[in-house]
This record gives structure tokens, sequence and C-alpha cells, in this order.
């Protein structure tokens, strides 16, 4: 009976699926970790300024599945939104996320009593155009312009070899320094702010929301790479301030946020608005 029971218990355990390692932050449901449920919107688009988005081209590195990536493009009338993601799977799911936000928002402009000239004004806060009377089409047409502006790629931001230089207005590097951290070292870290720094133009802005160093020892047994890494690393999460300044060359810092009311627990985290 003894040995029946146990070799149950062995079939049990081949049936279970295993655990899913997201080892660069990959998280499939992120951003049911990081917003409270009674909290409607992520906190962090409470705290960022229009003035960095509106008539801008925006980078988001480590965009996960684009959900905030979306929001900020349609609230603060980007230019060009640019999510990428080191997970095919997320991208895919960006996509799909911003498919689904367009037709939702049509349908929720097309079902509402807006005016021609409210409709207007709004396309025209963010440059899309300037008449002053919109057909049914035409407003379709219209808010099909989220499509044009917002994008997602699969890409290593620390790997990938940037050609271009001053491409940006603003980039947004939210929660992702530990996992590059963990993963490359150093160097990585290293590399990707040369890369931000590169590829954003004269008076941009970085908005760097780096984890804690609590957070990083929570997460370093993920991979043998990320522990190996984590006992090697000498530019604490302390220390980015005075890199990015000093050695990077951003000329001012402005801490927006001491706390993020709103977030789930682990999440309040301080986020950072340097200019180039």
């Amino acid at each position: 009976m003894e040995n029946l029971e146990k070799a149950q218990k062995e079939t049990e355990k081949r049936k279970r699926k295993p655990r899913e390692m997201a080892i660069f932050g990959n998280y499939r449901n992120y951003y049911g970790y990081r917003v409270c449920r009674d909290v409607k919107e992520d906190p962090r688009l409470r705290v960022f300024k229009r003035e960095w988005f509106e008539g801008k081209d925006c980078l988001d590195i480590g965009c996960n599945q684009g959900i905030l990536t979306i929001n900020i493009a349609k609230s603060y009338c980007c230019r060009s939104m640019v999510g990428v993601d080191i997970d095919s799977f997320l991208v895919e799911n960006a996509y799909w996320n911003l498919k689904r936000m367009s037709k939702r928002e049509s349908i929720t402009r097309q079902s509402s009593n807006v005016s021609d000239s409210e409709f207007s004004e709004e396309v025209h806060e963010c440059g899309i155009g300037s008449r002053t009377a919109f057909s049914g089409s035409e407003k379709g047409a219209v808010l099909n312009d989220l499509l044009e502006r917002v994008s997602f790629r699969k890409e290593n931001f620390v790997k990938e070899l940037y050609q271009e230089s001053e491409a940006y207005d603003t980039i947004l590097c939210l929660s992702v320094t530990k996992w590059i951290h963990l993963n490359w070292g150093d160097d990585g870290l290293i590399t990707l702010f040369a890369n931000i720094w590169r590829l954003l133009r004269l008076g941009g802005i970085l908005l760097l929301e780096p984890q804690p160093w609590k957070s990083y020892q929570k997460n370093y047994q993920v991979s043998e790479t990320a522990s190996l890494n984590y006992h090697n690393i000498q530019f604490h999460p302390s220390l980015f301030q005075e890199i990015l300044l000093d050695k990077v060359g951003f000329r001012m810092v402005e801490n927006i946020t001491e706390r993020l009311p709103g977030s789930a627990a682990g999440f309040d985290r301080p986020i950072f608005a340097f200019q180039k």
C-alpha cells in the first residue's frame, strides 16, 4: 500500500507543469502584481508630465505586455511610441492589447454622445488633425491612428548594436535594471545606460525606476547566471544616480515620487527623471 501511494505521488509530480521561471523579469501577469485590485490604472501614470510625451518620440524598454506603453501614448498624445521586450510572447500579447484597446476606444467614442467640435478639439490636441467636423468613418480613421503611432518589437536592449543615435525624446526604463543587472552584470548595466544616452536627443528625458537592492536578494537564485552576477555586482542601485550624472553625462535628475500609492506591496518605488 505504501509503495502504491508513493508511485501515485511520483506520477502526479510528472504530470504537473514545471514552474515558469521569469529569468528576465518577463512575468506573464506583471500588471496583476503591480497594481492594487481597487486601482483602475497604473499609478505611475499619475506622476508623469504631459510635456515629456506630447508630440514626442518615445521608447519603453522592457514593455512587457504593453499596457502602460499604450496608455501613455493614448493619454499623453505621443508622436510615436516604441515598446521593446526580450520575450517574443509578451511582444505578441502587446500587439494584441494594442488592437483590443484601440477597438474598445473606437467603440466607446462611436457609442457616446461626443459632438464633432469636442472630438475635433481632442484630436487636434494630439496633433492628428485640425478640422472642426468629422464623419463617422473619419472618426474611425483618426482613432486607428493609435495603431500607427504605437509599435512593439522583440529586442535584447543590452546586446543590440544600435546604429542610430538621438532617435527619442523620452525613454522609459521602469523596473528593468535589476533583471539586466542579474543577467549581464555591471557591464550589462553600463551598456544599458550608454545605449539610452546614445538614443536620447539633447534635452531628452530618461524615466528610471530602479529596483532596490533588497529586491535583488529575493530574485538572484532565479538562475545560475543571476546568482553568479549577484555576488560580483559592485554598482548597487544606490550608485545609479552618481553613475548617470558623473559618468554617463546626464545634466540633472528629479525624484518625481518617493512612494507610489496604488502600487501593490513592494512596487512603491521612487521614479527618477534624468535630463540629457
